[in-house]
């Protein structure tokens, strides 16, 4: 016999043993009734099944209070930022990372065309080579996020459908998945749509595992910035000679380059680049000091699509160059 949706909800309480946990999971949300329903309507899911995983999780405000602006924001410091990643034990990491899994780390770059080094630097700054992949449950993250996070609600509530249909196409428990507060998941910290898009079978065992298999982290960074317009063989950022400060209008022109080098210099911004090269102005202001500038070509702009700051593109372009040049000859 059929259960009803009802009875379904109640054996889930039950074998929960918390009666306080069904009156506050999110089984109980009509937002999250009809998120289920609109689920089974578009994908197949069985909407009872998905509010038998939803009574299974709460709102976590532990997720609001880290996704939420701090009350008294610090000023941007690129100094700061940057001492956070260009660390010894990083830079050491590395270098033990691609050494470790050199083989890999030189097929994804033939075939994406990403120097090794830009790659263990992102897995670098985002996990530490693996070591820090996140605690949170991301179908609870997700779920917050989606539900008790209005500012960006439809971002997350469409990684929240994303993330099931990952776990459906996976076999995954998806209750169970853990990951960073965000919702990100594994090595390389893809969120789940990105996962879905991205990422690549690179160890060839018929399954994309970020989470367990360093080659599939590998080969899912390479092809992630390869798809979104990595060009290879060109640079990625230059520092630049200023006279006095730039126009504020250089700087707010954006990320994506669209700033001619030649013209830079006309107005007293010049670089070892090609005049004729297309660029954006980048600024790493640390407060008390004076602020560092950079050209940045289309392969930092790329670097950002991973994590859109420019203090996140350098700290990663940084890294990158200091693990290259402590690597020892092959």
């Amino acid at each position: 016999m059929k259960h009803t949706l009802g009875a379904l909800l109640l054996a889930a309480c039950a074998c929960l043993g918390n009666a306080a946990m069904a009156a506050t999971s999110f089984a109980s949300d009509p937002a999250v009734i009809e998120f289920a329903r609109d689920l089974e309507q578009r994908h197949g899911f069985k909407a009872d099944e998905l509010l038998l995983q939803f009574a299974q999780i709460r709102p976590n405000e532990k997720v609001l209070q880290l996704i939420r602006p701090p009350a008294s924001p610090l000023q941007r410091s690129w100094e700061r930022y940057r001492l956070r990643f260009l660390t010894e034990r990083r830079i050491n990491g590395g270098v033990r990372f691609w050494q470790e899994n050199r083989l890999s780390l030189a097929r994804a770059s033939a075939l994406y065309g990403v120097p090794p080094e830009i790659i263990v630097a992102i897995i670098g700054v985002e996990t530490e080579y693996g070591a820090n992949t996140g605690s949170f449950r991301v179908l609870e993250a997700l779920a917050t996020l989606a539900f008790h996070y209005p500012r960006r609600a439809d971002f997350f509530r469409t990684e929240l459908e994303q993330f099931l249909l990952l776990a459906r196409e996976n076999g995954m428990d998806a209750v169970n998945v853990r990951g960073s507060f965000a919702g990100a998941i594994g090595i390389p910290q893809f969120m789940p749509g990105s996962q879905r898009r991205y990422a690549v079978d690179f160890d060839g065992d018929q399954k994309i595992d970020l989470s367990g298999s360093i080659d599939d982290a590998i080969g899912s960074v390479g092809r992630f910035l390869e798809q979104h317009g990595w060009e290879a063989g060109q640079p990625i950022a230059v520092p630049a000679r200023t006279r006095g400060e730039p126009e504020r209008s250089l700087i707010d022109a954006g990320i994506q380059p669209t700033l001619l080098v030649a013209d830079l210099a006309q107005q007293g911004i010049s670089a070892d680049a090609n005049p004729q090269a297309t660029v954006t102005l980048v600024d790493l202001v640390s407060p008390g000091r004076p602020t560092e500038y950079w050209l940045g070509y289309n392969n930092f702009y790329v670097i950002t699509r991973y994590n859109r700051s420019s203090f996140y593109a350098m700290s990663v372009f940084q890294l990158a160059a200091a693990i290259r040049e402590r690597m020892p000859p092959p």
